[in-house]
């Protein structure tokens, strides 16, 4: 992969004076290279990882991922199916995967109530889905590489003999 790339991904707030003395580039070259990209769509997004769990006022939003099993529409592929699955807000993933299952969705919602509306009202009706299995996120350990620390919260009671 392009070194600048590499950079980039490990780190997105890496300056371009930076990246230049990295790589042995020179600093107008790193940065007419990172246009280039961003134009082509090879940089799609800079992005932030956020620890939910240390924000205080944090309301508590609801992640799933769904294992959608679909049939593919003929001289289409799961192309068009998935396009309508992702297109749906909740939907913040969609992968075409190997297995069992076709696609593997991350939905988000504020609740359980809005993921479980999501697959019973919206995803479950479509005419080319076959069956989905939820599995509900509980906790996230790392995040694209990015290892999460937890509040230590001791909920346990203390027992004394």
């Amino acid at each position: 992969m392009d070194p600048i790339l590499e950079i980039l991904q490990k780190d997105a707030r890496t300056s371009p004076e930076d990246i230049a003395r990295l790589t042995k580039l020179k600093k107008p070259e790193v940065v007419k290279r990172i246009k280039k990209l961003e134009k082509e769509g090879v940089i799609l997004k800079y992005k932030t990882i956020i620890n939910k769990e240390l924000i205080s006022d944090n309301a508590k939003e609801v992640r799933a991922l769904i294992e959608v099993n679909i049939v593919p529409q003929k001289d289409l592929g799961f192309d068009r199916i998935a396009e309508r699955i992702y297109s749906f807000p909740e939907v913040t993933n969609c992968m075409l995967v190997s297995g069992t299952y076709d696609l593997l969705l991350v939905v988000e919602g504020k609740d359980l109530h809005t993921v479980s509306n999501f697959v019973a009202e919206k995803l479950s009706p479509m005419e080319n889905v076959r069956g989905t299995v939820t599995h509900f996120l509980l906790k996230k350990y790392k995040e694209d590489g990015v290892i999460l620390k937890h509040k230590e919260e001791n909920k346990r009671i203390a027992i004394s003999y």
